[in-house]
């Protein structure tokens, strides 16, 4: 016999309520998981970065004007712990603090980057934050900046001395992934870990919590639905663009003899918080 009209409504609520109490349970576990064991920062953070400044060394930033490559400018800039920094970007940015005032700007060209290698030459540390989406470049926009424009940087900087990259990459990269996006992601990770840095770190973070200045209607709506879910369950969905730039500058600070490393969204949260 079938249900009536009553007996039918209670069924989807229960199994509504069956789905919500399995997806909170999948979440306090990925919430509560344990991280890969992780490079510790000293007691004194400050005396690592102390450290890294009295070595004296140079960093570049791609993506500079980016919501994440913005954020790491800015504490750059603050803790001053490179004796130079650079953006390398196809338009020079202008800035009003004049705590930017050494900040040096190459501009150049993505798309004949062979011309402009000398913008990558002298540098310690990179720093990728370069990116774009299939909405707004298409599809074949996107693999060029994405991967292209990414792999060709990350050459220059290798033949311009460069020991140390970090890549901004995306949670779920993987080279053999169906979609577009995660696929491209994994192809340029694995392609510039062939090229051999002394120190290569790729960061995979979730979604990005920021205020964005570009207006992307399905972000929007996306961050405001996560909002309520980041507040129980703070690292597994998402992270802040700043948590993500304070993980950056303290990895960049620990000594760490390991060649690659891979830092998922809950490593990210640990070293940004740290």
């Amino acid at each position: 016999m079938l249900p009536g009209p009553g007996e039918g409504s209670r069924l989807v609520l229960g199994g509504v309520a069956l789905l919500l109490v399995l997806v909170s349970f999948l979440l306090h576990r990925l919430e509560h998981a344990e991280i890969p064991e992780l490079p510790r920062m000293a007691e004194n953070k400050e005396k690592l970065r102390e450290d890294l400044r009295k070595e004296n060394k140079s960093c570049f930033i791609l993506g500079a004007s980016g919501e994440t490559g913005k954020e790491l400018l800015k504490e750059l800039v603050k803790n001053r712990i490179f004796s130079k920094v650079t953006i390398v970007g196809r338009r020079k940015l202008t800035f009003d603090d004049e705590a930017y005032k050494d900040v040096v700007q190459e501009v150049v060209d993505f798309d004949r980057l062979d011309e402009y290698s000398s913008a990558f030459q002298g540098h310690d540390v990179g720093f990728c934050c370069l990116g774009t989406t299939k909405a707004k470049s298409g599809e074949a926009g996107f693999i060029r900046v994405d991967h292209d424009y990414v792999l060709k940087s990350a050459q220059l900087a290798k033949a311009g001395g460069c020991t140390h990259f970090n890549l901004q990459s995306s949670k779920g990269a993987d080279k053999s992934s169906s979609f577009l996006y995660l696929r491209v992601k994994g192809e340029v990770e694995a392609e510039i870990e062939h090229l051999d840095f002394d120190r290569y770190t790729i960061f995979r973070p979730a979604f990005l919590m920021c205020d964005r200045a570009e207006n992307r209607l399905g972000e929007r709506i996306f961050q405001t639905v996560l909002t309520p879910i980041t507040y129980l369950f703070p690292t597994v969905l998402s992270v802040p663009v700043t948590t993500v730039v304070k993980a950056m500058v303290n990895n960049a600070a620990l000594r760490n003899d390991k060649k690659v490393e891979i830092l998922e969204n809950k490593a990210i949260h640990a070293l940004g918080r740290a």
